[in-house]
């Protein structure tokens, strides 16, 4: 395993460098978008109209924060379970979207994009919303407002943890052990 600092926007030689169970400090600006935002997202696509932020080169945080206590500019920012968002990010991939954040297993669809693509999927520690929340350090909402908590907000991370779950390589943390081969079974 290594450990990467990067900045954002990520480029095709940052993500080949990537192995599973790499650490990354990400900087920068990075995007959050929920099940809802997503769909818009499609919707907006469809329609032929443009996007509300650009998607080369950047990341999206599956995240719901909750409310900003005073004097922080978000509150607790821990990653919703990914899986939610497969159908949509096969497609978001081929338009220049180099990684997705969150947690839980990804469809060979999203895995197969990540291959084609060069992009990655990045784990971001479940249970620590409010320690992930240190690392944000400005917020605000840029498009579909209405949604609340799964409005598409751009964040400002310094030094965000991620831990690489899949490498444009085909590579997987959570991949199944071959019990067998290893002589366990």
């Amino acid at each position: 395993m290594a450990e990467y600092s990067l900045k954002t926007p990520l480029t095709d030689a940052d993500i080949q460098k990537l192995k599973v169970g790499d650490v990354v400090k990400l900087t920068g600006t990075i995007y959050t978008a929920r099940d809802a935002a997503h769909k818009r997202l499609v919707e907006t696509l469809d329609k032929g109209d443009e996007l509300p932020f650009r998607l080369e080169g950047s990341l999206i945080y599956y995240v719901g924060p909750s409310p900003a206590p005073p004097g922080r500019p978000i509150g607790a920012a821990g990653p919703t379970t990914s899986y939610r968002m497969d159908s949509y990010a096969p497609r978001l991939h081929g338009l220049g979207l180099k990684g997705t954040i969150g947690k839980g297993k990804r469809s060979e669809e999203v895995k197969q994009a990540l291959r084609e693509h060069k992009a990655a999927y990045f784990g971001a520690t479940g249970g620590a919303g409010a320690l992930l929340s240190k690392c944000i350090t400005a917020a605000k909402v840029i498009a579909y407002e209405e949604l609340g908590p799964e409005a598409i907000r751009e964040l400002s991370v310094k030094d965000f943890p991620l831990l690489v779950i899949n490498d444009c390589q085909g590579g997987e943390l959570y991949a199944k052990p071959d019990l067998k081969a290893a002589g366990l079974e």
